[in-house]
């Protein structure tokens, strides 16, 4: 039977398999619903398939379905718990590993975390590109004078300015756009932070958001909502604190908790 790590980046929590080549052709897509469900599986956000055996100048490939089943490009979260399990993998302390993503190549550096089951990793996240706004996006009736950025990590974001993230029904207002990840943020309490919280495509609220998290402090220091410090943006989630360090490739820095493992029918 096929195993399963399970990892948290922040709450943000995802199931690793390694797909070797005795692994015979699985419906992940499918799978991955069935493992994510909550209360009918092992529950998580969504399932990674590490791929052994990826382009030339890559340690391994990443494949992401939602736990809906969809495919997502990327997620910053999720290739720390993807780094992490090919750390145990490899019995590898700390290194550099190049991971082939569907939004292309990601450099991750991981070193020991503050406890035997974690991790710190920092990311390569890549530029922060602006999109057009999403379908249905006039539906959600954003106050025009509202700062907003619909912009690309390699997966699509649209990132909001409000007064206050708890005041708002983010369930509602994300699946009125469900072909983005949402995110509303406000400023501080720091100088040089965000709060910000997420509805993510495909997985609805969720604690974190690494490729969020980098969208939206992105767009915080444009707006002049958060005054780096040394380069970096502290990024506040449900889950916990990421940083963000700006630039013209942004670099998501976190941690990766193990949790367990586990043989999974097919």
């Amino acid at each position: 039977m096929p195993v399963l790590t399970k990892h948290h980046a922040l709450g943000n929590d995802f199931l690793v398999l390694f797909d070797d080549q005795a692994l015979p052709r699985l419906p992940f897509g499918t799978l991955a619903v069935r493992w994510c469900d909550r209360r009918r599986g092992l529950g998580a956000d969504g399932l990674i398939v590490a791929v052994t055996n990826p382009p030339e100048g890559h340690d391994l490939g990443m494949v992401l379905h939602n736990a809906d089943g969809s495919r997502a490009e990327m997620s910053g979260n999720g290739i720390r718990c993807l780094v992490q399990a090919y750390a145990l993998r490899h019995e590898l302390g700390e290194g550099k590993v190049r991971v082939h993503t569907d939004a292309g190549t990601r450099a991750i550096t991981f070193r020991p975390g503050s406890s035997p089951s974690e991790i710190e990793a920092e990311v390569g996240m890549g530029p922060a590109s602006p999109i057009g706004e999403p379908e249905r996006w006039a539906s959600l009736g954003v106050d025009p004078l509202r700062p907003v950025a619909h912009l690309s990590l390699g997966n699509p974001h649209a990132v909001v300015a409000v007064d206050d993230v708890q005041a708002l029904d983010l369930e509602l207002l994300g699946a009125t756009v469900p072909s983005v990840n949402l995110e509303v943020v406000e400023a501080g309490p720091e100088p040089h932070a965000i709060t910000m919280r997420v509805h993510e495509r495909g997985a609805g609220i969720t604690e974190a958001c690494g490729t969020g998290a980098c969208a939206s402090a992105h767009a915080a220091a444009a707006w002049g909502l958060a005054t780096p410090v040394h380069g970096e943006i502290l990024v506040h989630m449900d889950g916990g604190d990421a940083r963000v360090a700006l630039g013209p490739e942004l670099v998501l820095i976190g941690p990766s908790v193990f949790i367990a493992s586990a043989e999974v029918a097919l």
